[in-house]
């Protein structure tokens, strides 16, 4: 999968995708991010990406020109899937996610200031997506959550595919209790049945734990 990210801080992100499973993906050729500086696409002398909106009203928008001219330079196949993160999308969840997976290109772009000009959502992105309902100062941050939660269910990203399959989320429950060493600890001790070597006991254990903290934790997905 390739990804490119337009925003108009890059180096928000090396950090955290230069570390654990997401280095490891690129590192297997599964992933590949480009970052891309808005900037780089302006045709402003000063590199300005921002102006006032029309109509008044406090702070910037972001001008629709270099995001239109970003999208146009990077996009190589006319398959690939351009993304508004933005409070106004559709949730994030886990069945996005793995449609996004499929994905063999997909084009983020990240707002700031007090958003991005409309004909960028209009004409331009396939799709709005939001990682919850609140505001954030950009949508840097809901794209490296997107990328997290996308690659690690790219096959072969993940060391052990059960990981993704078992998961909380994936068959629309909650995940069952995990434990490890020691069985014992201040008193606390390790179900029985987790000891036992009977995996079939332990499967009916899992199901029946994963239902129970759903229906306790979350029961709207029960529905």
């Amino acid at each position: 999968m390739l990804i490119d990210i337009i925003t108009i801080f890059p180096d928000i992100f090396r950090p955290y995708f230069d570390e654990s499973i997401l280095k490891i993906a690129q590192n297997k050729n599964k992933l590949k991010i480009r970052l891309r500086d808005v900037r780089d696409y302006t045709l402003d002398a000063h590199r300005k990406v921002d102006d006032r909106p029309f109509g008044g009203g406090p702070g910037m928008v972001m001008a629709p020109e270099p995001i239109f001219r970003a999208v146009e330079k990077i996009r190589r196949r006319k398959k690939a899937k351009i993304i508004l993160l933005s409070p106004q999308g559709k949730t994030l969840n886990q069945k996005l996610a793995q449609k996004l997976s499929h994905c063999r290109h997909l084009i983020l772009i990240c707002g700031r200031y007090e958003g991005v000009d409309e004909r960028v959502r209009e004409a331009l992105a396939d799709e709005e997506i939001s990682i919850g309902d609140y505001v954030l100062t950009g949508g840097e941050l809901a794209a490296m959550v997107l990328v997290d939660a996308v690659a690690r269910l790219i096959p072969g990203v993940l060391g052990d595919e059960d990981s993704a399959r078992l998961e909380s989320y994936s068959e629309n429950l909650l995940e069952y209790p995990q434990y490890t060493r020691p069985a014992d600890f201040r008193g606390m001790r390790v179900p029985r049945i987790l000891l036992s070597g009977n995996h079939k006991k332990i499967e009916e254990w899992r199901s029946k734990e994963a239902l129970k903290t759903t229906r306790k934790k979350r029961p709207d997905l029960l529905k």
